[in-house]
């Protein structure tokens, strides 16, 4: 489903796409739309265009059963959104010299066992071509069980067979993340979350961003609920994040999103070199579209220039985060409703026409 969402949306970005509407008040009926189709609970969008947020919209609730709206406010998970951020955090630490992309990660992580004649590097980890495997099941993917740091929740796979020679093949897995988690620990000497909240989430204020922890009660935060194929929604399970929290852990905000994308444009987090390093295609994955250092490549817009971006799925989250550097521009999307990740998509592509009529 992943590669035929992203193939998907290739077809619809490069072919006769600036025919939409360019209204800013079709942005609402999109999302009024989604909700009124059955497709998410609740969901909220936006657009900033050089640092301004020009739109930020939403529908439906954060909470059905006690009608307490879904608004650009509502803390909602991001899922691997996460992926990105810690992708940030990596290659800060390497322009502070403190670790190379293509050196073996034992060399920070010397328990971690070795499965290959050829070393897992930190570069492999970013790019999905470390061959540590994903989850081996659905009961894994909503995980039940609470795990009490990272370098626990790699006991989960750490002595699994590689799926792959490291480096020579794509294979998306959340758990490479957790490995980066954990090597962001180790050299910077700190908890893997004191040191986003401290070299990115306070810098850009980002103050309604943070790691979910199973059981804590946050403000403002949407209930999580999941369709199935058939349609249906109901509420989702409880599910413990903590095995994944770097790759796909965190909850934000429309608004928080926002700023973390217009940072990343505007290389207040890291340097233009490192950036344009970061959105160069690695040439693993050859099907559908590439992958830098932690971000999807949508290849080249007639009309906008390069796309950039990430989305997230898993229970209560179908979103979606996509630059476009040569408009200046942050596209966010965030429903509630896991399974929701086609329609997330669509309205993601549309916003980037109302983004540019906005920006004439």
């Amino acid at each position: 489903m992943r590669n035929l969402l992203f193939i998907l949306f290739i077809s619809i970005c490069f072919t006769g796409y600036a025919q939409q509407p360019e209204s800013v008040s079709t942005a609402d009926s999109l999302l009024q739309q989604a909700v009124s189709e059955g497709f998410c609970v609740g969901i909220a969008a936006g657009f900033s265009i050089n640092n301004n947020v020009v739109w930020k919209g939403s529908a439906g609730y954060r909470n059905s059963e006690e009608q307490l709206a879904f608004t650009p406010e509502t803390k909602n998970r991001i899922a691997s959104i996460a992926k990105p951020i810690t992708a940030i955090a990596i290659l800060q630490l390497v322009e502070k010299g403190m670790l190379s992309l293509d050196t073996a990660i034992q060399t920070y992580l010397p328990d971690f066992p070795v499965h290959s004649d050829s070393p897992v590097t930190i570069r492999q980890l970013l790019n999905h071509s470390s061959g540590i495997p994903a989850y081996k099941n659905s009961k894994e993917a909503e995980n039940q069980t609470h795990y009490t740091d990272l370098e626990d929740a790699m006991q989960i796979f750490e002595n699994r067979n590689l799926v792959s020679i490291p480096g020579e093949a794509f294979h998306y897995t959340t758990y490479g993340y957790v490995v980066l988690g954990r090597i962001i620990e180790v050299i910077s000497e700190m908890p893997y979350a004191l040191y986003i909240q401290k070299h990115i989430l306070n810098p850009l204020d980002m103050a309604h961003t943070g790691i979910e922890i199973f059981g804590n009660q946050y403000d403002q935060k949407s209930v999580l609920y999941d369709r199935n194929d058939k349609g249906k929604i109901k509420e989702g399970g409880p599910h413990d994040l903590s095995d994944r929290v770097p790759g796909g852990g965190f909850y934000s905000t429309v608004e928080d999103l926002l700023k973390f994308g217009d940072a990343v444009l505007n290389h207040t987090l890291i340097s233009t070199a490192t950036t344009q390093s970061m959105f160069l295609d690695q040439g693993i994955k050859k099907e559908g579209n590439a992958y830098g250092l932690g971000w999807y490549l949508y290849g080249t817009n007639p009309s906008y220039g390069p796309v950039y971006g990430h989305n997230g799925s898993q229970i209560g989250a179908s979103t979606f985060l996509m630059l476009l550097p040569e408009q200046k521009t942050t596209v966010v999307v965030l429903s509630n409703t896991s399974g929701s990740m086609q329609q997330v998509t669509n309205i993601t592509i549309s916003l980037f026409d109302i983004a540019a009529g906005s920006g004439q």
